[in-house]
């Protein structure tokens, strides 16, 4: 039995079309579908899955990451893939390169042995792609008013420039990694990468392994820059040339890392926002 775990609202709410392609893919097997948003907890399929079973979860990267945290204690030793249909795919654009994508489906397995936390106002989760926090949060929850009024796809993009114009106020940051210590002026963002891809496409952290031995997380911090040289810079990310502008762009590596802005902003935990966040910290490997 392959049982599919499936969400109709990814892809902007066309998610609801790959159980045609999945039927049509694994025709003359037997599949078992079920609507993850009709769950509290993906554990509950899960619980029910034999030892011998396979388990498809067809969603995009929101999808991934409720199911990574809704089992990951679980431990399930069942083969697991992802048939990627969402709207952004930045798992899928990471993890491309070193996998056998065919037909759409990602074998998850490696991937879910060793997971980063995060903690926010008061909540711990696990997380797949990355936190992100300043100018990236922001542009989630105004992603998040549009969807609520539309059902166009959100221009992130549009979002993000018209932030930098002015829509965004900059914070003044404390960043510690590792324990050290580092204060900034004007952040723009500040995430903190377990991939190198977030927001649909943006390779902010292009070093970054999800793999790596070490088990270390990437922070970026782009801050000071005033607003014509960080429009010049934002282009760059989506190719992760960034890394040249180093006067307003500082890398880091760790496994322990804490960001703390002076004013609360949106912070985004795989592309989900969270409102009103003061500070958030994440570890890995310790």
């Amino acid at each position: 039995m392959i049982y599919v775990l499936i969400n109709p609202l990814s892809n902007n709410g066309k998610g609801g079309l790959a159980e045609a392609e999945l039927r049509e893919l694994f025709t003359g097997k037997e599949l078992s579908f079920f609507d993850v948003t009709k769950y509290e907890s993906a554990a509950e399929i899960c619980k029910q899955v034999g030892a011998d079973d396979e388990i498809i979860v067809a969603g995009g990267d929101g999808t991934l990451t409720h199911f990574v945290n809704d089992v990951y204690e679980m431990k399930l030793s069942q083969k697991i893939s992802l048939y990627f249909c969402g709207s952004g795919n930045d798992f899928m654009n990471d993890v491309k390169d070193r996998v056998s994508i065919q037909n759409k489906l990602i074998p998850l397995n490696e991937f879910m042995k060793s997971l980063p936390k995060v903690t926010v106002n008061g909540m711990t989760r696990y997380f797949i792609n990355g936190i992100g926090y300043g100018i990236d949060g922001y542009c989630c929850e105004e992603g998040d008013k549009v969807r609520a009024t539309s059902d166009k796809p959100v221009n992130y993009t549009s979002i993000a420039i018209k932030g930098l114009l002015g829509k965004y106020k900059p914070r003044n940051a404390t960043v510690t990694v590792d324990g050290e210590t580092r204060t900034y002026k004007r952040v723009w963002l500040a995430p903190s990468m377990l991939g190198r891809f977030y927001g649909g496409g943006m390779m902010v952290a292009p070093a970054q392994d999800r793999l790596n031995k070490e088990k270390t997380l990437t922070n970026v911090v782009c801050h000071k820059g005033r607003k014509l040289k960080i429009l010049m810079m934002f282009p760059n990310i989506f190719k992760g040339a960034h890394t040249k502008f180093t006067d307003i762009i500082d890398f880091r590596t760790g496994h322990s890392i804490q960001v703390e802005f002076d004013k609360p902003c949106a912070l985004q935990i795989d592309g989900e926002t969270v409102l009103n966040v003061k500070s958030y910290s994440v570890s890995y490997g310790e």
